[in-house]
């Protein structure tokens, strides 16, 4: 699919994000090249280097070394010291990608806890206990009785909360969720935006998560995280490629990419959206041709 490598790559920023180095192995190497490319320089003002006269080997002609050879080495160093700059440059590209991915991971799994937990209180019973007033309680042995000469402890009915403490709400369906997270999108509270979506995919199996996918990159647009809202609409679009919200989701892609400056992506996710729904509303194609404006496709 051609929109993979857009969305993997465009998530790496591109060599002009990187043009510093990163580490101190990097800015030795810069110093080392700048270093070098002086004493280039200073040769090529001074014209040859004089060097000690030679005396030739037995039965042929000596030729001094001038400094053309000295030259050609230096420039070999600096060939050397400048690949080493690249692969130290990619190290940190890969590492900081890994990084990235891994958060993501990490948010991912802390929502699903956090909505597993929820969900588990909710359907945990109150314990067992004296009701207000004193009145001992139905399972609750009085005296020399055995404890569940009333009610078995299997079949014993969990008792009420208590008076004037309110019970703990069910947790939301996927669609109240989504409902109230657009509503919170529309009136610019994209905190509520985003954690509504990520509630909605941290439930498994749920046939929402296109939806949710495509309010989270939204949410995060609107806070300018361009990059993991990239991530959303991709992972929002892999999960139905068919759909209506499809192209939907293809559209908020490029135009996260077109927010960190990643126009090549752009056009290809553009092009690809044009190759796989070609009649699209007018909404729609107003939108993809504003984005491929910004990115100044052909």
């Amino acid at each position: 699919m051609l929109l993979a490598g857009a969305a993997l790559a465009g998530l790496v920023p591109g060599g002009s994000a990187f043009a510093q180095p990163e580490s101190r192995e990097g800015l030795y190497l810069q110093n080392q090249i700048l270093q070098l490319r002086q004493e280039l320089e200073l040769l090529r003002r001074s014209g040859p280097v004089p060097m000690a006269p030679q005396l030739p080997p037995p039965g042929r002609g000596g030729v001094p070394v001038g400094g053309g050879e000295i030259i050609s080495q230096l420039l070999e160093r600096v060939g050397t010291l400048e690949e080493e700059v690249r692969r130290q440059r990619g190290r940190a590209e890969q590492a900081e990608y890994a990084n990235r991915t891994l958060q993501q991971q990490l948010e991912k799994l802390q929502g699903d806890i956090e909505y597993r937990f929820n969900a588990l209180e909710s359907r945990g019973a109150a314990p067992a206990g004296a009701a207000p007033g004193g009145t001992p309680s139905a399972g609750r042995p009085t005296g020399g009785q055995q404890q569940g000469a009333l009610n078995p402890p299997a079949n014993s009915p969990a008792p009420p909360p208590p008076a004037g403490q309110p019970s703990t709400p069910p947790p939301r369906t996927p669609e109240v969720a989504l409902r109230e997270g657009q509503a919170a999108l529309r009136r610019r509270d994209f905190t509520a935006a985003e954690a509504a979506a990520r509630e909605v995919l941290a439930a498994r199996n749920t046939p929402r998560a296109q939806d949710a996918g495509i309010l989270l990159g939204d949410s995060l647009m609107g806070k300018r995280d361009f990059q993991n809202a990239a991530l959303a609409y991709d992972d929002a679009f892999r999960k139905a490629q068919t759909s209506s919200r499809a192209p939907e989701a293809l559209i908020g892609l490029a135009t996260a990419f077109n927010g960190f400056n990643a126009k090549r992506e752009a056009c290809a996710t553009l092009d690809e959206m044009r190759g796989k729904f070609p009649r699209l509303s007018s909404e729609l194609t107003q939108e993809a041709n504003q984005a491929r404006q910004r990115a100044g496709c052909r």
